[in-house]
């Protein structure tokens, strides 16, 4: 077997690791060589009893480094079982807070929904208290109307004797507004209210 055969099998054995301990063993005669030839079963024997002088200091120090990884192993499996704790606590609040949002969003939106329907409701008995001012006023509107050629438009859209063609004019625009079908108002009220605005804008160009 060659030198550095034997180095091997003893660097593998952990009995060595450094050359010069092992070319003393072979200068000592611990190890028998010829040459570079070292004898095999001289290795062997030199193997099977080779004591190493730190043994079972190694032996301490290997049990300790066993006990410190268990000891690290247990507190990351600690640490673990606390970090899964919190998680699924934390996720358990999540959903009861995702619960309690939901229902609150629900609540909101059948309260919004409530609004509509009363808004809804309320516009609709505004164009009709409207429509019913203007036929009322049309069929109770004298043959010969006043001195004031706006007097009967005054009296439909309920203002004063005293307002102004700019105040008719804007009560008629808002009321066109109201009714208009694009902004879900009454398409044959908006269409008489309509009627009488252009009627009343060629009077004030006559």
């Amino acid at each position: 077997m060659k030198s550095d055969q034997a180095f091997a099998l003893l660097k593998e054995a952990g009995i060595t690791d450094n050359i010069e301990t092992f070319r003393k063993w072979l200068r000592e005669g611990r190890i028998k060589a010829v040459g570079i030839t070292i004898e095999e079963d001289s290795l062997k024997q030199f193997m099977k009893e080779f004591n190493h002088p730190d043994k079972d200091q190694i032996i301490n120090q290997l049990k300790a480094k066993i006990n410190a990884q268990n000891n690290h192993i247990i507190g990351i499996e600690k640490l673990h079982e606390t970090a899964t704790h919190t998680f699924f606590r934390q996720r358990e609040k999540l959903n009861k807070e995702i619960l309690h949002l939901k229902k609150e969003n629900q609540k909101l939106q059948q309260e919004s929904m409530d609004l509509l329907k009363e808004n809804i409701a309320l516009r609709d008995q505004l164009i009709k208290l409207k429509e019913n001012t203007f036929t009322t006023n049309q069929q109770n509107s004298p043959s010969n109307e006043s001195s004031s050629p706006f007097h009967a438009d005054k009296q439909k859209l309920g203002l004063s004797k005293l307002a102004s063609n700019q105040e008719i004019l804007s009560t008629y625009k808002e009321l066109l507004k109201l009714s208009h079908p694009d902004h879900g108002g009454n398409a044959k009220l908006f269409q008489y209210i309509k009627s009488d605005f252009d009627l009343f804008r060629k009077k004030i160009k006559n």
